[in-house]
């Protein structure tokens, strides 16, 4: 892909010129040479975009579900036709393996025709007579304007997560990509023009600071949502408490995997080589403590590091077979060493890898650290890099505690033959997901959110549709 230049957005059905002359660059994650430059949409911008949703929410609020879902469906096709084009600057702006990148646009699609449906089958409670001579009923709206702001690890299934449920509720939606990965989203907004009604859905590009900032403080915008990290989750809520509109937060996490004795290490082995290094460990649900009872903690060790060890790590561009790219960014790589380098003088072991690869790109060796203290920072807090860290533990007591002693609370795995044992740990586990013997399957079926300070709400599933939607109760008086 040649360098190029985006200056527009896309606001009430057209592309039109971004007014500042503030730009971010995009780099090639792999390579690290410059893709693009995006402008970044200004405050002047945002009230376009939004100005734009408002006018196009009472037709689209009005549209019959069935109207709506046959938009998304077009949409869901258009996605599909485009697939080697959005997978393609997926890859090349994040690093991902390029069959990783064409499984998440096929995962977008999917989501699309998932919530196209979805929208259709929206239920209320009954209506009925609560109080003598009138009928009550139960309406589920949409809540107007949603101001999307979507993450850089997952820029196109994350932003799907988010408009997916938002349309076919009957909102109308400002996407905002994160500044280092906007071309899928950029893509999207042409996708869009053919197939949806003029400012349904609207793509404004920038930094958080700035773009993001005019979209959380907005008061024409009613609700937002943020996958992110959990300081950024906490300004957001601040900010969008000052105009009392609805917050939806998808946060970081330090996903704890609690391993039993009669764990089977090859089991293990597998599900944390993909659990804790897909997409180079940056996701929020990553397999990242693996708590192992003092009885398994040397056969885990023994078949978990020549596991981590034989995955193919390369660029998108070298070899169709490459399993681990490279981090999404500099300062992101930058970040990452540094939790290593600090974990190794603090104390803690490298059994696999513990630096950056000596190539061009943003690459980190897949690492397996151990003997980190409990209270050190790669324990405590979110790397989201290809870094597992193994702790021994001497009882299921213990394993507990220490899967508990964390302020995060999206994601965590239990391993165990004993399915009396795994039931009951599960329902101990303070988490939104909780696996057992495997580590990191989703579904669009199935809800996604957090405890904790890993937010609140949910993505995925029907219950992602009440992020989106508000209860109106409506009592008719019944004739006396």
């Amino acid at each position: 892909m040649g360098m190029e230049s985006h200056t527009t957005m896309l606001a009430g059905g057209e592309l039109v010129a971004i007014g500042g002359e503030n730009e971010s660059e995009v780099f090639d994650a792999s390579t690290g040479e410059l893709l693009a430059r995006v402008a970044d949409a200004t405050e002047a911008d945002v009230d376009r975009a939004v100005a734009a949703a408002r006018r196009a929410f009472p037709a689209w609020r009005d549209a019959t579900p069935g109207v709506r879902a046959a938009a998304m469906l077009a949409f869901a096709d258009a996605i599909d036709a485009a697939t080697e084009r959005l997978a393609a600057a997926e890859s090349a702006n994040t690093g991902k393996p390029l069959t990783a990148a064409r499984e998440e646009v096929a995962a977008a699609s999917d989501c699309v025709r998932f919530f196209a449906g979805a929208g259709r089958c929206l239920e209320g409670r009954s209506a009925g007579e609560y109080t003598p001579g009138f009928t009550s009923i139960i309406r589920r709206e949409p809540i107007g304007v949603a101001g999307l702001i979507a993450a850089w690890n997952y820029p196109l299934v994350v932003a799907a997560w988010k408009f997916c449920p938002a349309l076919a509720a009957g909102n109308t939606v400002i996407l905002k990509p994160a500044e280092q990965t906007p071309l899928t989203a950029l893509i999207l907004a042409e996708l869009s023009l053919e197939v949806l009604p003029p400012g349904v859905f609207n793509v404004v590009p920038g930094r958080g600071e700035t773009t993001g900032q005019a979209i959380v403080t907005h008061p024409d915008i009613d609700v937002v949502s943020l996958t992110g990290s959990s300081p950024t989750g906490k300004l957001i809520a601040a900010a969008a408490a000052q105009t009392l509109k609805r917050v939806h937060l998808e946060l970081g996490g330090k996903a704890p995997v609690l391993i039993f004795d009669d764990a089977d290490p090859a089991q293990v082995a597998e599900a944390i080589r993909f659990g804790g290094f897909w997409n180079s460990g940056q996701d929020c649900g990553a397999a990242s403590r693996l708590l192992v009872s003092e009885g398994a903690f040397e056969r885990i060790a023994e078949a978990l590091v020549p596991a981590v060890q034989s995955l193919r790590v390369g660029g998108p561009t070298e070899a169709e077979n490459s399993e681990m790219g490279p981090l999404a960014f500099s300062a992101h790589r930058d970040r990452v060493v540094g939790f290593i380098d600090r974990a190794v003088v603090t104390g803690a072991s490298v059994l696999a890898g513990g630096h950056e690869l000596s190539r061009a790109g943003y690459f980190v060796a897949p690492t397996v650290l151990t003997d980190a203290a409990p209270s050190s920072e790669i324990v405590r807090d979110e790397v989201f890099g290809p870094v597992v860290l193994l702790e021994r533990c001497a009882d299921e007591e213990e394993l507990l505690g220490r899967a508990a002693d964390t302020r995060f609370g999206l994601a965590a795995s239990i391993f165990t033959r004993d399915v009396g044992r795994a039931m009951d740990v599960s329902r101990q586990l303070d988490f939104g997901t909780v696996w057992i013997n495997t580590h990191s399957p989703i579904a669009v079926e199935m809800p996604w959110g957090g405890f904790r300070q890993s937010g609140y709400g949910n993505e995925q599933s029907v219950y992602s549709l009440e992020e989106y939607t508000q209860i109106k109760h409506v009592m008719v008086r019944l004739p006396s």
